[in-house]
């Protein structure tokens, strides 16, 4: 049974830096864009977007602190191990991106991104200080600057997240195959389905007349 549901991701229609995909969305939604980015960094935070032998022990140990803290915020249990990080430091360090937020000479919050032939997965976020409008700029802003810069197509940067149409990233419609072997629990699951992916629909083309592009362009 094929389930449908939702994400937003961002496209990059051919944009030349961070400035042209501007240029493309509405005054209003690039005014707002633009005062986000200034109001993350105002209290003397810098972005750093680290990849391959740019990446340290030291890194992975904040961002370590980070995933920590965001599953303790979401009464969950963090899954994975700091030595989980090494791993993929040692195996795939040329394949992943971390964009990670410092103020006076500390780390303070981070995004971890996996860098596909095409597309950009942003994956995990966490902080242990909290910034107006730094979530933004940390997951979502510098994701697309990276994209722009390495030729990519597309960023995803994971599920849930309406507040991502106001920032360009686009409603997409994603899919997913299940099995489930009692006759009649399909039945009841495959009624369902069928009645969501009528929502999904309804509700991907009401959100893409709600895109920030500028009209006619």
């Amino acid at each position: 049974m094929q389930r449908t549901d939702q994400q937003f991701h961002w496209c990059n229609h051919g944009y030349r830096d961070f400035d042209a995909f501007l240029a493309a969305l509405s005054s209003r939604k690039r005014k707002q864009i633009r005062r986000e980015r200034a109001r993350a960094v105002e209290n003397g935070v810098a972005l750093h977007r680290l990849t391959g032998d740019a990446l340290r022990p030291e890194h992975w140990d904040a961002f370590w602190r980070f995933y920590q803290d965001t599953g303790g915020r979401k009464w969950g249990h963090p899954y994975l191990t700091r030595a989980f990080f090494s791993l993929i430091h040692e195996t795939m360090r040329d394949d992943i991106l971390l964009i990670l937020a410092q103020r006076e000479g500390r780390w303070i919050a981070g995004a971890l991104n996996f860098i596909g032939r095409e597309t950009l997965y942003g994956r995990y976020w966490g902080c242990i200080e909290d910034h107006d409008c730094l979530h933004f700029e940390t997951c979502y802003y510098q994701a697309i600057v990276f994209a722009i810069k390495a030729g990519l197509g597309w960023v995803e940067a994971g599920a849930q997240g309406a507040h991502k149409l106001a920032r360009g990233y686009e409603p997409v419609t994603t899919r997913s195959l299940h099995w489930i072997p009692d006759p009649s629990f399909r039945r009841a699951v495959a009624d369902y389905l069928e009645h969501e992916r009528a929502a999904v629909d309804e509700e991907t083309m009401a959100l893409r007349g709600m895109m920030p592009f500028r009209k006619g362009g």
